[in-house]
């Protein structure tokens, strides 16, 4: 009886580990894609001459940057490493965001269109873990306050192309 129990325990903490390691891997993907978008919201920066985008890009740059060291205490509060650079993806987009910003005619709003695709992205990224069984309460509320944010960033990158285009 006594070892059956153990048994039972120990199964059940290989069980958690194994969640651990599959959530740890998905906010280790959603960390190299907020390293993207803060990389991405530099570039956009850096390509737009109109003050408040400029600025706004900053902001979100700046936003990026806090998202990904909640994400990293998250993934060491579970025991993992958090990754330390962005994705081959991301520098892709960042570089096509730079193409089409120096052959359009109006780069503010094909910038603007760029971080709105790449917004869109981020808040499925988000749904995907969200949608996860069983994640824990401090999880979930990062994970939420940092879709919100991003859907409010969205909605004034629609604001912002309305007033370009």
């Amino acid at each position: 009886m006594f070892e059956s129990q153990i048994h039972e325990i120990i199964k059940m903490i290989k069980d958690i580990m194994k969640y651990t390691e599959k959530i740890s891997k998905k906010l280790n993907a959603l960390l190299e894609k907020t390293y993207d978008a803060e990389k991405g919201y530099k570039t956009a920066s850096e390509n737009v001459d109109n003050f408040e985008l400029k600025q706004f890009f900053k902001d979100k740059m700046k936003q990026r940057y806090d998202f990904g060291h909640q994400l990293k205490n998250e993934i060491q509060a579970y025991g993992q490493e958090p990754e330390k650079g962005g994705s081959i993806q991301g520098k892709f987009h960042r570089s096509w965001m730079d193409i089409k910003a120096a052959l359009s005619l109006n780069n503010e709003e094909a910038i603007l269109k760029e971080v709105a695709r790449g917004e869109e992205a981020s808040i499925e990224e988000y749904n995907q873990i969200l949608r996860e069984d069983n994640l824990p309460a401090s999880t979930e509320a990062i994970l939420y306050a940092h879709k919100n944010l991003i859907t409010a960033s969205l909605n004034r990158v629609k604001t912002f192309e309305m007033a370009v285009s």
